[in-house]
């Protein structure tokens, strides 16, 4: 059968017919389109920012506290959005928040730049009070980089809450803003700061996971992130991976409540081992308390 095949076809080339070669060009010319449109896909939505907007009720929080207003930043991982950041900070502005609050891993313990968030810490400061505290990554920079990254940001105007409570004023209300340290978000220091707390109170923690250890602390909200929003997220499952929790975990995103305690998980800004998002566009998130 071959044979025949060949000797129909003997006046095209033996070794490969002409039909084959434009075929060979135009699969070609496909996956090149098709490779660009998913670089620049790729690119788009992992420099493409999202504000995701909720609304914050609770009994215990003054009722002077209606309006006020809290942008939550987590993971930059020296991520930049244009030169110097002038896309997240324009983002920032026009918001109008009352507070910035930077949950952890602000640089990246692998390609760590601290120049960078420094600066943009500087100019947040420029928008509303910028507090901040530590992620994993900042656990595994070295010593002197530690410091200078603390220092820097107090330099440039953030309050570090390192184990700590500082109150938060507005109109004819205050509540206590408690910032954790990454080393010691296990252990009982929530616990012990929160004693000291009579009232409303917002802690700032980088880890998730640990969320029904948080709940036995009794905050009233707290703000996370770390996981990235699981990095890549699929229709009806959610975030693929996440630390410490594995595949599909089941704190990547949003909004979680147990009891008296609600936690809002930002899905972040920048990424680190993994080097691109999929389905998960950069978020800011913004808290706007409403009273009931």
């Amino acid at each position: 059968m071959i044979a025949k095949n060949v000797e129909k076809n003997c006046d095209n080339s033996i070794d490969e017919p002409v039909e084959k070669k434009p075929l060979r060009i135009k699969k070609l010319v496909i996956a090149i389109v098709v490779a660009v449109i998913a670089v620049a896909a790729a690119y788009y939505e992992n420099n493409h920012l999202v504000i995701s907007t909720y609304e914050y009720t609770s009994d215990k929080m003054p009722s002077a506290m209606d309006g006020y207003r809290i942008v939550h930043l987590s993971d930059l991982h020296n991520k930049e959005f244009g030169t110097g950041n002038e896309k997240l900070l324009g983002k920032m502005a026009e918001l109008e928040p009352d507070m910035i609050a930077i949950t952890g891993d602000i640089v990246d313990s692998r390609t760590t730049d601290i120049d960078v968030a420094i600066a943009l810490v500087k100019d947040a400061t420029e928008i509303a009070p910028v507090y901040y505290v530590t992620g994993n990554h900042e656990m595994r920079l070295s010593k002197a980089d530690y410091e200078r990254l603390i220092q820097g940001i107090e330099d440039a105007g953030g309050v570090v809450l390192d184990n700590e409570a500082v109150t938060i004023q507005y109109q004819d209300a205050e509540f206590a803003l408690v910032g954790i340290d990454d080393s010691v978000l296990e252990g009982s220091t929530m616990s012990r700061v929160l004693k000291e707390i009579d009232g409303f109170s917002v802690v700032l923690a980088h880890e998730p996971q640990l969320f029904e250890h948080y709940v036995k602390a009794g905050p009233d909200l707290i703000l996370t992130g770390h996981v990235h929003g699981g990095q890549f997220r699929l229709p009806w499952l959610g975030g693929v991976i996440a630390p410490s929790q594995g595949f599909f975990p089941k704190y990547s995103e949003g909004v979680h409540t147990s009891k008296d305690t609600s936690m809002v998980i930002s899905r972040g800004l920048g990424n680190s081992v993994i080097p691109i998002r999929l389905f998960n566009d950069p978020e800011i998130v913004c808290i706007d308390f409403k009273c009931r």
